[in-house]
């Protein structure tokens, strides 16, 4: 990057951290640190919520999930509305009128301590992994731009984060989430504006697409009903409404930036405008991702677009195999390279049975480079068995590194930075708040001062920081890192929200059989998803039904037991 890029991205992060100590000064008490004494307006708590949600995994892997395999992947969102009214109606006023820290704590009010604590330790386990997948998303950029392992730069970006959430709580995470997603959503029309600039003069938008569609990049819509289809219509309204509902409705790090709205209506307003907000923001995150793919039909696309994995690998005694292989793939864009030019007359013309032989045999061009790019995949593994052979989360930072003018590298990269700290500082603060409240504060210590359990929180925050880190330094293995935190939550969402539902809708349930039913219904899940049964978007499903099936049940047999006694 050039002095330019480095600048704007090293003063965008000093600004963003400064802001948020600066505004989050003087949180001296627990309300303060954990819920910064909910006084922040709607929008706010939007932003916030949007923050969470939108990791640097989504603007880093999303393009590349687009650039492989289409936009199917924006309907996993067509369900986000629907629990955002579902939440408004009851979530919301039910924890605002009970006061409490973290959702966990109406489960004790209304069936024990076990059921909270297994819902509690539930939200433990998969956000501290998915925080650590968070956490890797954004070292891969830096190793990138420093050529250096993904080690050192995820143990700097953890320690970044770890510093501004201990010292400024929920505060400073909201008042600095608010600043980075205006910055991010102009970044984004920028490199928008940009990908279609850099196309040759004669491609416009309009023909982006269409060069991308023939190639089966624009399939957003798919009304089959296949219950291995990871992304249809049905997929996203049923299973990702069960998965958003639990995800807003009783993950901590979402229930916990609403619950800092100054009243019900400004949760309720912030909650529905990001159910509004974030399908089209997800849309043009995908389509940005399917224009850099039809960039790349027109401009020779890397070998292996992990910089840093191929020039280990060039370096090796393999190099000039790799060079051998870098030439056959050369000369096989060159050959989709005329394919590309019939296809483009094809479309002038409007001649349709031109057009699908062009299509057929784009299509095969694509398949044979992704042939040769396996054989450098294998040439990696060879070299280095430890290797991290999967690209697909480096596609969109080469595009940006490579061809975007200097200064917007700069943005764009501190955009992921920030979206990033965003959403793992929220992680963070939720981890410690369900620590301190739901573990500390109840069982180890009831009668502690306040200032005691700041303290706490603040220690909490630095050991779930810790263990993220730890986390993330495995996160290389995973593939898509956008798919994979999603399908982590599709394996425990599904039964914390049957808990909930459970809570509040079926009054003659008592605490021992929603407790069971939890812990049975969570095993049959992780069997189920193990065994590849259904898509891993129905796993939400699955667990919830589950869940209140098996309360139902097992609450009726202790009734007719206990009256035959």
């Amino acid at each position: 990057m050039s002095i330019l890029d480095w600048s704007v991205l090293i003063i965008t992060l000093v600004v963003i951290v400064v802001y948020g100590i600066y505004k989050s000064r003087g949180a001296q008490n627990i309300h303060g640190y954990l819920l910064g004494n909910q006084s922040l307006p709607w929008y706010h708590v939007c932003l916030s919520v949007m923050a969470t949600q939108a990791s640097a995994i989504t603007f880093l892997s999303a393009p590349g999930l687009a650039y492989s395999s289409g936009m199917s992947f924006v309907q996993f969102y067509f369900g986000l509305p629907l629990a955002m009214i579902v939440l408004c109606i009851t979530f919301v006023p039910i924890f605002h009128r009970l006061k409490v820290y973290t959702a966990y704590e109406y489960l004790e009010q209304r069936f024990d301590l076990k059921t909270r604590a297994l819902t509690a330790f539930l939200f433990l386990v998969q956000r501290g992994l998915s925080t650590g997948i968070t956490i890797y998303a954004p070292s891969i950029i830096l190793s990138t731009i420093l050529d250096i392992n993904t080690t050192y730069t995820t143990l700097f970006i953890g320690s970044l984060v770890i510093f501004y959430t201990v010292y400024g709580g929920t505060k400073a995470v909201s008042y600095t989430q608010m600043l980075q997603m205006s910055i991010i959503f102009c970044g984004l029309f920028a490199a928008g504006i940009m990908v279609v600039q850099l196309l040759p003069a004669d491609v416009g938008f309009g023909r982006a697409i269409s060069i991308a569609g023939k190639m089966g990049r624009t399939n957003a819509i798919d009304f089959k009903f296949d219950l291995n289809n990871q992304y249809t219509v049905w997929t996203g309204l049923i299973g990702g409404f069960f998965l958003q509902l639990s995800y807003f409705g009783t993950d901590q790090s979402q229930v916990g930036r609403y619950l800092s709205g100054a009243s019900v209506s400004q949760s309720r307003l912030g909650l529905l405008m990001n159910g509004l907000v974030k399908i089209p923001m997800q849309f043009l995150i995908l389509l940005i991702g399917v224009l850099v793919f039809t960039f790349y039909q027109y401009n020779r696309p890397p070998v292996f677009f992990n910089s840093f994995e191929l020039n280990k690998l060039e370096k090796s005694k393999y190099g000039p195999q790799l060079n051998q292989i870098k030439n056959d793939y050369d000369r096989a864009f060159d050959a989709k390279q005329a394919v590309v030019r019939q296809m483009n007359q094809a479309l002038d013309l409007g001649d349709e049975s031109a057009i699908g032989l062009q299509r057929k045999a784009l299509q095969a061009a694509d398949e044979k480079e992704k042939a040769i790019r396996t054989q450098v995949t294998e040439l990696m593994l060879k070299n280095d068995n430890q290797a991290n052979v999967k690209d697909n989360n480096y596609i969109f930072l080469s595009f940006v590194t490579q061809y975007l003018p200097k200064g917007l590298i700069g943005l764009l990269i501190a955009i992921i930075f920030l979206a990033s700290m965003g959403s793992t500082a929220s992680a963070l603060n939720s981890l410690a708040s369900t620590t301190v409240i739901d573990i500390y504060k109840r069982l180890i210590k009831k009668d502690g001062s306040d200032r005691q359990y700041l303290q706490a929180s603040r220690l909490a925050t630095v050991f779930w920081g810790v263990v993220c880190i730890v986390m993330a330094l495995y996160a290389s293995k995973i593939g898509n890192l956008l798919e994979a935190v999603n399908i982590l939550g599709s394996y425990i969402y599904g039964t914390i929200l049957g808990v909930f539902l459970v809570a509040f809708y079926v009054p003659y349930v008592k605490g021992r059989a929603v407790f069971v039913a939890g812990v049975f219904a969570q095993l049959l899940v992780i069997v189920i998803g193990q065994l590849d049964l259904v898509a891993y978007l129905w796993l939400n499903v699955i667990g919830c039904v589950l869940v209140l099936v098996f309360s139902v049940t097992l609450q009726g047999l202790s009734k007719t037991l206990s009256a035959e006694t």
